[in-house]
């Protein structure tokens, strides 16, 4: 469920007015209307930029009296955190091993520059 989740949260934003959208509202709620204010396009289409964010849980609407305030849920950033998190573990332990090699690598260069490397094994190749 998780993944699904997540492919809506990143499908959703992957339009930059939603990602404005996402960055106005972690300031404050704000009402389509105030949200719509300072782009050049329709309150029907900040609307359905609101609805793909909703959708995808990023957002949701609320009523106080007559406003229908738009708020961000911050709970699912914790969500992409967590997914980006694991990946950038992963890139940072291949560059740890990367620079390892490296390392070996220009303790066994000789006198004249010229490096003798030892075969390749398995865990250095990933």
């Amino acid at each position: 469920m998780d993944d699904e989740r997540l492919n809506r949260v990143f499908s959703a934003l992957a339009d930059p007015t939603r990602r404005d959208l996402v960055a106005r509202l972690a300031t404050r709620d704000a009402t389509v209307g105030e949200l719509a204010a300072p782009y050049d396009i329709s309150l029907q289409a900040v609307s359905k930029h609101l609805k793909v964010l909703e959708d995808s849980g990023l957002v949701t609407r609320s009523r106080e009296a007559q406003r229908r305030p738009v708020h961000l849920e911050a709970e699912v950033f914790d969500l992409m955190t967590k997914w980006i998190e694991r990946y950038r573990q992963e890139a940072e332990a291949r560059y740890r091993r990367l620079d390892a090699l490296l390392d070996e690598l220009a303790e066994q260069e000789d006198p004249a520059g010229q490096t003798t490397a030892p075969p390749l094994r398995d865990e250095d190749a990933s």
